[in-house]
């Protein structure tokens, strides 16, 4: 089965979260729903000497209690990430692994990250420049660098199809996704994992951050009047993509149609958002997907609760629906989570899958009052029932990177 311009269709067989709200789908899924905030004091590293001590952490998260592969064991913490959350969106799919024969040369893992091994860098830096070691650990490079997760899957599973890792900052997820979309659509393979993770919260990234004025003392309150900045925080998602009629060939369960991609560049400021690059970006998935803005029913918002940002997102979304911009249902799942960096996306696009699976919109929450200029249904503060046949997830970085996904139901 294929759509009349003869392209591939791709479907969604499994997915897997780390998050600070839930360490697998069912609870992050379940801790949505409820509108549970996980961003609290820190209390993975010593807050001395900073302002900002909230975010969202993963709390105790043992890989060993998750992992078998010991490589992964010796991994850095957002490898570790992407492995529990590969291995979980495996386990869903009910796929056969390892990969072995014509089949593993059919499969990707594109698996990224904003910023990489940063927390492996920061204490080895501690050890040779604070504590006068003469070394650091053997493994640090190999832990450090932005394709360690990516290559981790692929050895886990036997995947020697395409095997890299995405950097495009906060859009580097969604960009992951993407990429294993087009290869599975355009005949290069027949399905691939995609999604990123992050592990960055440290005392010196924290220090870098807080050099920016773009982090909230206080917590995440996207499109709020009283938002006053975003939270870091920490965690993955990757999902399972998969040629439709090989899915159905083995019996895979499906969970979505991905029907849309769209990215774009801002080309214009390294820190403030472009309305037109946001907009296009939605455009060309919408175009991509066949489908028009009013078919979309619930959105993830990027929302990352920066006084700039959330307004032209906002005026990015009415662009682009028009009259219809008043009847999808929006919200940002960031104000519960955090801000996942190049994790975020995949983590939100399967808060936009299992929306559309369980016909359920999740909140914004901490949105008592808000801004004037966003003024559109974020859903405040608490979920609610809503049939969800199309939905949609954005993701905006800086350097003004836009990815954003376009998820349809089960054709089946």
């Amino acid at each position: 089965m294929t759509n009349t311009n003869g392209r591939r269709r791709v479907v969604v067989t499994g997915q897997g979260v780390v998050t600070p709200v839930g360490t697998d789908v069912p609870q992050f899924w379940s801790a949505l729903k409820k509108g549970t905030c996980g961003i609290g004091e820190i209390k993975g590293f010593s807050t001395e000497d900073l302002y900002i001590t909230i975010a969202g952490e993963v709390a105790d998260f043992n890989p060993r209690d998750r992992l078998t592969s010991k490589q992964l064991l010796l991994a850095d913490r957002y490898s570790q990430f992407a492995g529990c959350a590969a291995q979980e969106a495996v386990r869903q799919s009910g796929l056969e692994v390892p990969l072995e024969g014509d089949k593993s040369y059919r499969a990707a893992s594109i698996i990224g990250s904003g910023i990489g091994g940063l927390t492996t860098l920061e204490l080895s830096y501690r050890a040779l420049f604070k504590e006068n070691k003469r070394a650091t650990h053997p493994l640090t490079l190999l832990k450090s660098i932005g394709s360690s997760a990516a290559a981790h899957v692929s050895i886990e599973y036997g995947i020697k199809g395409p095997c890299f890792g995405v950097v495009s900052a906060c859009s580097t997820a969604t960009h992951s996704v993407g990429l294993v979309y087009r290869m599975i659509r355009e005949g290069l393979i027949d399905l691939g994992l995609g999604g990123a993770a992050e592990a960055s919260l440290a005392w010196g990234s924290t220090r870098a951050w807080q050099a920016m004025r773009v982090l909230s003392p206080d917590g995440l309150w996207p499109f709020s009047k009283n938002r006053n900045g975003t939270v870091l925080a920490e965690g993955g998602g990757v999902l399972l993509l998969e040629e439709l009629e090989h899915a159905k060939e083995r019996g895979a369960p499906i969970l979505a149609e991905l029907i849309g991609y769209g990215m774009t560049a801002d080309a214009a400021d390294m820190v403030n958002p472009s309305i037109d690059g946001a907009s296009t970006a939605m455009q060309m998935a919408l175009d991509d997907a066949g489908i028009s803005a009013s078919d979309i029913d619930y959105l993830n918002a990027h929302g990352t609760a920066t006084a700039v940002n959330d307004i032209n997102e906002t005026r990015a979304i009415k662009r682009v629906f028009g009259k219809s911009a008043n009847d999808v249902s929006i919200s940002s799942t960031k104000s519960m989570h955090g801000h996942c960096l190049g994790g975020g996306g995949s983590i939100e696009a399967t808060a936009a899958i299992m929306a559309l699976n369980d016909n359920f919109v999740p909140p914004t929450i901490g949105l008592s009052e808000p801004d004037p200029e966003c003024d559109l249904d974020y859903t405040p503060n608490a979920g609610k029932k809503r049939d969800v046949s199309y939905s949609m997830s954005n993701s905006f970085a800086f350097g003004g990177l836009n990815a954003v996904l376009v998820f349809g139901p089960d054709p089946t």
